[in-house]
């Protein structure tokens, strides 16, 4: 009897371990194959680069205000109308024996000395090398103010060139960002041609020597070597050098200086 019942159980365990063994290959057999690889990384952003460098920080422009403006194209005209009267008066013709003629009272002096006592702060280039006054920007003080019809990218310049009026010279200012404590020449002319949409980034003399379009413009004509870079705006000099006063960004009422540079000009303008 003992030796039936162990048979029974050698049986049963026989049985259960084969259903366990059953049970284990159909599991690996039916269920899915476990990864235990990570999982895959999401792929980085594609990000395009760029063919230029452009600075994060915007350019700022300086306009006078209207009223300001019309009173200095009224006091520009009478400056320039007493000029004028001042030159007539000048060219009157001797009289009998070489004496000018005499007039009321001042024996044919003139109501003031030739050199006037009081300056006269408006300046134009109009009239130099048959530049029309349509084309002529104004200098009050050292403000700039485009002519009456300009296009919009020559306003743009000179209110952007006139924020930076007066800064120090500083080599290399102006280049790694818009605005600056301080600027070079080819920095300051970058300023003035990105504020009028001209550039996307500030560039060195030698990239202005090869920018635009060769020969002077209408508007604005730029003048670059390897050394120096400065602009004609609407007949005014962007420039910084030329004042005994120091140097750095500054509007001159001065004619160009050619000789030794690359001329440029932007399409159109």
């Amino acid at each position: 009897m003992r030796r039936v019942l162990s048979l029974r159980r050698r049986e049963i365990a026989f049985a259960l371990a084969a259903l366990i063994g059953v049970g284990a290959l159909l599991a690996l057999i039916l269920l899915p194959e476990a990864d235990s690889s990570p999982p895959p990384a999401e792929p980085a952003p594609v990000v395009e680069a760029s063919a230029e460098r452009a600075p994060t920080d915007e350019i700022r422009h300086v306009s006078p205000d209207p009223g300001k403006v019309a009173a200095a194209r009224e006091k520009a005209s009478s400056a320039f109308a007493e000029a004028k009267r001042m030159e007539r008066k000048a060219d009157i013709e001797d009289g009998a024996g070489g004496m000018p003629p005499a007039s009321a009272g001042d024996n044919g002096t003139f109501d003031e000395p030739p050199a006037r006592s009081h300056r006269i702060n408006t300046a134009s280039m109009a009239g130099t090398d048959g530049l029309p006054s349509e084309r002529s920007a104004l200098l009050i003080g050292r403000m700039a103010i485009a002519p009456p019809g300009a296009p919009s990218e020559v306003e743009r310049a000179i209110s952007a060139a006139n924020a930076i009026v007066g800064r120090p010279y500083i080599w290399g200012g102006g280049h790694g960002s818009w605005n600056s404590s301080g600027y070079d020449c080819s920095g300051a002319v970058s300023y003035a041609l990105g504020g009028a949409g001209l550039l996307q980034a500030p560039v060195d003399s030698s990239a202005l020597m090869n920018w635009g379009e060769p020969g002077p413009g209408k508007w604005i004509t730029v003048y670059a070597n390897p050394g120096h870079t400065y602009a004609v705006i609407a007949g005014l000099r962007w420039d910084t050098a030329g004042e005994q006063s120091g140097t750095g960004p500054k509007w001159h009422a001065e004619a160009a200086y050619p000789q030794g540079y690359v001329v440029r000009h932007p399409p159109g303008l």
